[in-house]
């Protein structure tokens, strides 16, 4: 069975030729750089088949490290790059963005202003309209904005949408479900997927977190195994990465057969247009 992960980070370190965000440093997921190498030796310990990197919010909008590690191992890591949408002259770069080799979309987290108004004030208003015809596939960390992805969803059809982490709010256990109502209310728009991703990170019990348990197949049941997307953000998890592979693969009886498949990888490459090996 292909495994793909829906969201890892590598970074490089912080330094004055290459500095992070100012204010964002307490962000990173680990003391030290997480490279390219050390992704690929996690990755075969896990027995995972590929991941899609995503750039992480403390080295700003910079998307050369992932691009590298994509260059160098095209069928293991793709990437969700990031676009600076604060400047209009960006528009010009969509309709080449995935002719750039190994980038597959576009990552949006909406810790800016300028970026949140992309779903609450429909602004820049070249953004969407852009994306949608470019045929660019988005994943964005929406939470306390699931609100604002309905009619979003609903005015873009062909815009290919994806919620990180299920949309949940900042807390532990049944608390982080908060907004479930919310996301499962979006499963009506065809083109709205979840990632079921970063999910040890809000519990507080030990592997295999059986209050996740309900939670994820309330999720399941409604968007289906071909619109639910496995992924770890391994970086920042509590568990070690073959734990977050079995908590899918061995700790939920009902997932099985194909339905897993679906799931634990497959759903993420079609999605993504992101050819299946072999």
């Amino acid at each position: 069975m292909l495994i793909a992960d829906a969201q890892v980070h590598i970074w490089a370190a912080n330094t004055p030729e290459r500095p992070w965000v100012k204010g964002h440093e307490h962000r990173a997921h680990r003391p030290v750089p997480f490279s390219a190498d050390d992704l690929l030796r996690e990755m075969d310990g896990a027995g995972v088949t590929r991941a899609v990197i995503v750039p992480p919010s403390w080295e700003g909008d910079r998307n050369e490290l992932a691009l590298a590690a994509a260059a160098r191992h095209p069928d293991r890591v793709a990437v969700m790059g990031r676009l600076p949408i604060d400047n209009p002259e960006h528009a010009k770069r969509l309709p080449e963005w995935k002719r750039q080799p190994g980038m597959l979309g576009i990552r949006l987290t909406f810790r800016q202003g300028h970026e949140e108004r992309l779903l609450t004030a429909r602004e820049p208003d070249w953004f969407w309209p852009g994306v949608e015809r470019a045929g660019i596939p988005v994943m964005m960390a929406a939470t306390g904005l699931l609100d604002h992805v309905g009619p979003l969803a609903a005015r873009h059809p062909g815009v290919r949408l994806a919620i990180c982490h299920l949309g949940l709010v900042r807390a532990k256990d049944d608390a982080a479900f908060a907004d479930l109502p919310k996301l499962l209310a979006l499963a009506k728009h065809p083109n709205v997927s979840v990632k079921a991703s970063a999910l040890p990170r809000f519990s507080t019990e030990p592997y295999p977190y059986p209050k996740l348990h309900p939670y994820i197949r309330q999720v399941f049941d409604a968007f289906g195994p071909r619109r639910v997307f496995w992924g770890t953000d391994m970086t920042g998890l509590p568990c070690g990465y073959r734990e977050a592979v079995t908590l899918f693969t061995e700790a939920l009886p009902w997932l099985t057969g194909s339905d897993r498949a679906w799931v634990m990888g497959r759903a993420l490459c079609e999605w993504l247009g992101w050819k299946m090996p072999g």
